[in-house]
């Protein structure tokens, strides 16, 4: 509110300086402000359009302030909310995010994407079964979305549902054959339940998808090392390495729900000589993937 306030005062200072002086004969008649809601409104649009152009080159600091004016201009559109509420959990105030998503939420129950969000921003609370009902929302209005379904399958993973997290990931495949971070955490739960070779499977596939992916890489590499399969293992580590080097950091892969089993034999395989010779040779990191997208377009 108080940048609304702010442009509005500016707005009343302005006409107040071009009306004329009373004469001592006048009596001071009140001056009431007549604002063009529309004319308002169509900035509030302008200015989130440049937001969310901002947004998409990562600018998310230069964006989030004309979010905010542009929702007080445009206080009854659902669009708005939705980005002011994407801004936020970009910039890690996820307190922020929730509220301005429930608001986009309260204008326009049947976005799914708003259901979605939502899901996402309580995951990042560590709230799981309270995401995974917004993630139910979310695909009772777009049932055949495969990111809304490889979100529920997330949130069932942690809830440690692994059949549930499995039976989701293979939907959200069924419906994108390419999609394959849904396939990547199969092979993360099966490895944990002990089936590393139907891991691998799953990693081998994910892969050929997409052959720049380097969290299957390295979990692949891992896998085929640990299984006896040293010299293919190394290879692909230090491939996965220089794609990204982030996944050479354990907490990152924590936050990529990466278990315990495969953590442990993970943090041996980077101790590896030739592994740390390939993270001093490092080449400059990949931009980060965005498992998904809660700016509107």
């Amino acid at each position: 509110m108080p940048k609304r306030i702010g442009l509005i005062s500016l707005l009343v200072v302005c006409s107040l300086c071009s009306l004329p002086q009373p004469t001592n004969a006048q009596a001071l008649v009140p001056h009431t402000l007549q604002l063009d809601a529309a004319k308002l409104e169509q900035q509030g649009l302008g200015l989130a359009k440049e937001a969310a152009q901002l947004a998409q080159f990562q600018q998310y600091e230069l964006a989030l302030p004309r979010a905010r004016l542009a929702s007080q201009l445009a206080p009854r559109n659902d669009k708005v909310w939705f980005l002011l509420g994407g801004l936020y959990l970009q910039t890690k105030d996820v307190n922020g995010g929730i509220n301005a998503l429930k608001k986009a939420q309260s204008l326009n129950p049947k976005n799914g994407d708003v259901q979605f969000a939502l899901g996402s921003a309580l995951f990042q609370q560590e709230k799981y079964q309270e995401a995974a009902s917004y993630y139910q929302q979310g695909l009772k209005l777009k049932p055949n979305d495969p990111e809304g379904l490889f979100d529920l399958g997330n949130a069932y993973y942690m809830l440690r549902k692994f059949p549930d997290a499995i039976a989701q990931y293979t939907k959200a495949v069924s419906f994108d054959k390419k999609f394959w971070p849904a396939i990547n955490n199969v092979g993360l739960i099966l490895y944990e339940q002990g089936d590393i070779q139907g891991a691998i499977k799953q990693w081998q596939d994910a892969v050929t998808i997409e052959k720049q992916a380097a969290e299957p890489l390295l979990a692949l590499a891992v896998a085929l090392y640990t299984k006896g399969d040293r010299q293919q293992g190394l290879a692909m580590g230090a491939a996965a390495i220089r794609i990204d080097e982030r996944y050479a950091d354990v907490d990152f892969l924590k936050q990529n729900l990466w278990g315990q089993r495969l953590l442990s034999d993970t943090q041996k395989f980077l101790e590896l000589p030739s592994i740390q010779a390939a993270l001093q040779q490092r080449e400059e990191p990949s931009a980060p993937t965005i498992r998904r997208q809660i700016l509107p377009q």
